[in-house]
């Protein structure tokens, strides 16, 4: 139960976020490893099964892993495990991470988001709370709380963006009823927003590196979005993370 399955899952499971993780100074990557595997394991949950039933009850599982940590025995899993020592030595709120659980139960469904107000609120409680439970794990304040979720809004916007041609080839409608370019206009707005934090927290918000360009994209050639070409050559990508991390920038 050490952070090397932690650190392998995540390097499998998302190459980007792994390449932002080694781009972050030793200290910080045990603190956001448990929490990016977590993120794995609830989000891709609601896909393991055609069977609804089955989807609800691993998103209940680590729902329950969640709210039990501190409570006594934590069950052996291999991030369940990392998870509840992170947690526990950082004073992190598990309320969080149990409804991140709770948020990925719309994805085992087809139903559309009922209003715009809802897709947003889908993206702050998955990216969202995510982003700002890594903050906390590095030390952030309350105060950097709204620039955090700012920043987790737009990064999780364009990484959706680009999964779009999947989930509609999977039968979901992961879109509002929003303009294309009203949306991706939102999402920039959120990342002018975003920032400000130390460079000691710098690294929790390096996940969303990509969304400038992509969501500029998706603004002016709002079709890439459907065909599935929203992309940042891995020159630019690579480039912008080195950039973080030489100066400690969000």
């Amino acid at each position: 139960m050490t952070l090397d399955a932690c650190a392998e899952l995540v390097a499998r499971g998302d190459v980007d976020r792994f390449a932002t993780v080694m781009a972050a100074p030793v200290w910080a990557r045990a603190r956001l490893l448990p929490l990016y595997a977590f993120n794995i394991e609830v989000s891709r949950a609601p896909w393991v099964s055609a069977e609804s039933m089955i989807a609800e009850m691993r998103l209940q599982w680590w729902q329950d892993v969640a709210m039990d940590i501190g409570e006594g025995d934590i069950r052996a899993h291999e991030v369940a495990s990392p998870l509840a020592d992170l947690v526990t030595a950082q004073n992190l709120p598990k309320e969080l991470l149990a409804d991140m659980a709770e948020a990925r139960r719309w994805d085992i469904y087809r139903d559309p988001f009922a209003s715009v107000a809802e897709f947003d609120a889908y993206l702050d409680r998955t990216s969202g709370h995510l982003m700002w439970l890594s903050a906390l794990a590095l030390g952030a304040d309350a105060k950097d709380e709204p620039r955090v979720r700012a920043t987790a809004w737009a990064g999780g916007l364009a990484a959706l963006l680009r999964a779009v041609p999947e989930l509609r080839a999977r039968g979901r409608q992961p879109l509002p009823a929003e303009k294309m370019t009203d949306l991706a206009s939102r999402g920039l707005m959120r990342l002018r927003d975003g920032g400000g934090v130390s460079r000691r927290v710098a690294p929790a918000l390096w996940t969303a590196w990509q969304a400038k360009g992509i969501l500029q994209q998706a603004q002016q050639y709002p079709e890439r979005v459907e065909a599935g070409t929203l992309q940042i050559s891995e020159a630019r990508k690579r480039g912008g993370l080195l950039w973080r991390a030489m100066t400690g920038r969000p």
